[in-house]
């Protein structure tokens, strides 16, 4: 046999042997909980619809027993599919109808440097709000948000869904509190995102708008999508205060949209931990799916790591959960657990409470997302 033959037969017998070996990991399922009735009644309206993620808040909202009557939408496919799919809510003509409608809770996933404003006048409508992430992407933007917030009393709620929607993000937390891995010390969340997916509504199931090539627009991409990972490194360290230690950004591969990034990573320091973000937009279809969104949590005590969409060549589903300290480790399926965002939002509407959201830490997570992509370098590479 050649050595070309003998190397061609190793590798053959040895993907064969791996397509063989069996993993012997068994997962530790969360018990399946029984379905509990909303609490609560609410009205609510959309004012916006720009980004699909709009129907993830819109369903979060009715699990807590939110009754959407009403919306209002620029665009006119996003509208057609929108009037469709809640054909008992009725279409406003204009964003002055919703604001001042019969409602409790406004929702919005405008164009995303307009989602501020529209909270504020929601607010000052009597309102509460709930928007897309980001909800803010100037600090002029976020002084009116604070200031209003001052004077109203109302919620200014943002839709961190990479936490607040993820089954396993959400177990992370009460592992967290629990003691499970101690201290927390550091958090890294590894965040590759994908232009254009075959559907759903993660954004991309059917083309990108022209305003997601704008960083103006969209925010930039530390604001956008790093806006998720910064209330994530907020929420496992505890921190009440966090700055940006070092930022950079950069757009490798997209140059006929030169206000457009692809790249960007942080570094982070807060005032109970430490954290680091990656953020791309090269996954590759692959996959099966929008992003290998992965959490690691480091602790005194132990670390956990959340594969939040797949496990990658094992098996398709998220919400897996990997947890290591003194004791043992272990792989949790987390796709039983709850996802409370959405009744305790609606709670807290009812209540004048922040049981869903702190407040103080929703806005810091925005004010860091900002301030990292004004202080990032803009990497340039030679070709």
């Amino acid at each position: 046999m050649t050595d070309n033959g003998r190397r061609d037969f190793l590798m053959a017998a040895g993907l064969a042997a791996l397509a063989v070996t069996p993993t012997n990991v068994k997962a530790d399922t969360l018990p399946v909980l029984p379905e509990e009735k909303p609490q609560h009644h609410i009205k609510f309206a959309v004012c916006g619809m720009s980004h699909d993620h709009v129907h993830g808040m819109i369903g979060a909202i009715q699990r807590g027993g939110g009754e959407l009557v009403a919306y209002w939408g620029a665009e006119p496919d996003k509208l057609a599919a929108f009037r469709k799919r809640y054909p008992n809510a009725k279409e406003a003509k204009t964003q002055d109808e919703i604001i001042h409608a019969d409602v409790q809770l406004i929702l919005s996933s405008q164009i995303a440097n307009e989602r501020a404003q529209i909270g504020v006048r929601a607010m000052k409508a009597g309102k509460d709000f709930l928007s897309d992430k980001p909800a803010i992407t100037t600090l002029e933007d976020l002084a009116a948000v604070r200031k209003t917030i001052a004077e109203t009393k109302r919620i200014f709620g943002i839709m961190y869904s990479e936490r607040l929607e993820v089954k396993a993000a959400v177990y992370a937390g009460e592992l967290i509190k629990q003691g499970a891995i101690g201290r927390v010390v550091q958090t890294i969340n590894i965040a590759p995102h994908q232009i254009q997916q075959g559907a759903g509504d993660a954004g991309g199931g059917y083309g990108r708008p022209d305003w997601f090539w704008v960083d103006r627009q969209f925010g930039g991409i530390l604001c956008d999508i790093g806006s998720h990972q910064i209330d994530q490194f907020l929420y496992y360290t505890g921190s009440t205060e966090a700055e940006v230690v070092a930022s950079q950004i950069a757009n490798i591969n997209h140059h006929d949209k030169p206000h457009f990034q692809d790249f960007g990573d942080m570094m982070l320091r807060g005032n109970k931990g430490f954290g680091y973000v990656r953020l791309d937009w090269f996954t590759p279809k692959g996959l099966g799916t929008w992003g290998d969104g992965r959490l690691f949590v480091l602790g005194t005590e132990g670390y956990i790591e959340v594969r939040k969409y797949t496990n990658v060549a094992v098996a398709k589903q998220g919400n897996n959960l990997f947890l290591v300290n003194g004791k043992e480790a272990r792989y949790i399926d987390c796709n039983n657990g709850p996802l409370p965002f959405g009744p305790q939002f609606v709670t807290d509407i009812v209540n004048r409470t922040h049981t869903a959201q702190d407040q103080a830490q929703c806005l810091l997570a925005a004010e860091i997302s900002i301030k990292a992509q004004m202080a990032a370098k803009r990497v340039t590479f030679t070709d």
